[in-house]
């Protein structure tokens, strides 16, 4: 059964990002959908899946992250208008029998992810 997951790690401070709200859209010709909102636990990961299941359906996605606010709330100076204010991350799956997982590696100037497992 296949599944899409996620986590933070705030590569500036060296922990996890905790709090961080999430936001799994799928996109279409149309505009995106908003699926599911959820916040990072102690660790940096959600939970539970973002999608697992019958929900996992092939087709393009988005993720945002709410990282400008993270930032903030422990105590990092940010720009009234921050360089990164939320990270979007854009991927497609194709097969859902397979885990899919997105980790963001994130400061308050950078950000990265891969294909992860």
């Amino acid at each position: 059964m296949g599944k899409l997951t996620t986590h933070v790690l705030d590569t500036a401070n060296g922990k996890p990002g905790t709090n961080i709200i999430i936001s799994l859209y799928q996109r279409t010709d149309s505009g995106s959908t908003l699926i599911k909102s959820t916040t990072t636990n102690h660790d940096g990961r959600t939970d539970e899946p973002l999608l697992e299941g019958q929900s996992l359906t092939a087709g393009k996605y988005e993720l945002v992250f709410e990282t400008a606010q993270y930032f903030r709330a422990i105590g990092v100076e940010v720009d009234e208008i921050p360089f990164l204010d939320d990270v979007v991350i854009r991927f497609g799956l194709n097969n859902t029998e397979q885990h899919y997982h997105v980790p963001l590696l994130v400061s308050p100037y950078s950000f990265s992810t891969y294909r992860g497992s």
